[in-house]
């Protein structure tokens, strides 16, 4: 077969998660498929993160606009390379085809009407959602295959497109061998001071996506550092100053600022050393479809509070706290239980060890190499 996969956003500098998902299906795929013949399709930009092998062709694509890259550029691509099958691995796929397409929906969040997700976030965040509302009904009527990353995201897309929960699959994502216990002195210093941490600190990755639950977390950090002798810092990062003093102020607690210290984008060869480094790892979403960080900083070896809604109690298990994501007083007793009890910390962390290695990536390309056979 001539598989084409695309992977536009593989090559940008900063990734986030449905990148890191495609890049790892490609390489764990040429690791274990050495029988097809696969074109990867990447719009040209800065980190050339993937290299040609016997049987896979990496394509730089260009294209000003996702839409027009993926509507136009992409389908006539498929066509020229004579392509058997196309998997689109975010969401959204070419509506015109010839070929089977298997697409990767990885959350419907953009469909709810769910009053969280209509405020907050930025345009750019705002725009995606509207043309994920166009494309995504009209991909998975057309797909062959619709591969989704938990149980609770398959019943939630089930309920939206009953007709086609026949074709729906969950296939759960994995996690990097990098992501393990960092110990040598020396890289952790060398990350200290890059990102200018502080010797103990709370970790949060938060932004200004409404699901993210960044609002509730200041709550809850706010009452944490309220009722704390000697409260830890809390490390944000991705979140700009200007974004997080406007949201102390609306939630009434500005001089919060003091206990917060904010980074920029962190690359993800720099996140083991920095899970390693905290004392405790804040992941407590409004709605997750699957919540990679959990498994990461579980494999880190650093406790995790998460929620007890959408995939997360799937995904975490008993290797996580679970509190409703709701209520920030859940949060802050949460922190204040796991920062005060050193047993407890060190059961979360063998617990989460345990749990995080029930999922790899292997599995995840083995799983998608079933589907393309199928097909």
């Amino acid at each position: 077969m001539k598989i084409a996969i695309e992977g536009q956003r593989l090559f940008r500098k900063k990734k986030h998660g449905m990148d890191f998902v495609a890049l790892e299906l490609v390489k764990n795929l040429q690791h274990i498929d050495l029988k097809n013949e696969y074109y990867v399709f990447v719009k040209p930009d800065e980190d050339k993160c993937l290299e040609d092998s016997s049987n896979f062709h990496i394509i730089e694509l260009p294209g000003k606009t996702y839409p027009y890259w993926e509507q136009a550029a992409l389908s006539k691509a498929v066509k020229k390379y004579g392509c058997d099958l196309l998997h689109c691995t975010s969401n959204t796929a070419p509506v015109n085809l010839d070929i089977p397409l298997v697409v990767t929906v990885h959350d419907i969040i953009y469909l709810e009407s769910v009053s969280i997700f209509k405020k907050g976030g930025t345009a750019y965040q705002k725009f995606g959602n509207l043309y994920r509302r166009w494309n995504v009904p009209r991909v998975i009527k057309n797909a062959k295959y619709v591969i989704t990353v938990s149980k609770f995201e398959k019943s939630t897309i089930d309920r939206r497109f009953p007709d086609y929960a026949y074709k729906i699959v969950p296939v759960y994502n994995g996690v990097s061998e990098h992501f393990k216990p960092v110990t040598d002195k020396e890289i952790l210093a060398k990350i200290r001071k890059k990102y200018n941490l502080p010797e103990e600190f709370i970790f949060f990755l938060g932004n200004t996506d409404p699901k993210k639950n960044t609002r509730n977390v200041l709550k809850a950090f706010a009452t944490y550092v309220n009722q704390s002798l000697a409260p830890l810092p809390l490390v944000l990062i991705d979140f700009g100053k200007d974004n997080l003093l406007k949201m102390l102020r609306e939630i009434g607690a500005p001089a919060l600022i003091e206990h917060i210290r904010i980074s920029g984008y962190i690359s993800n060869t720099d996140l083991p050393a920095i899970y390693s480094l905290s004392s405790l790892f804040l992941y407590p979403s409004l709605r997750e479809s699957f919540g990679i960080p959990l498994l990461e900083g579980m494999r880190c070896g650093v406790p995790v509070i998460s929620s007890n809604t959408s995939s997360m109690p799937e995904i975490g298990g008993d290797g996580a706290m679970l509190i409703d994501p709701y209520h920030p007083e859940q949060i802050s007793d949460a922190m204040s239980e796991i920062l005060s009890n050193h047993t407890l910390r060190k059961e979360m962390t063998q617990k989460g060890f345990e749990r995080a290695a029930a999922f790899s990536w292997e599995n995840m390309a083995k799983q998608v190499l079933e589907l393309y056979k199928n097909i």
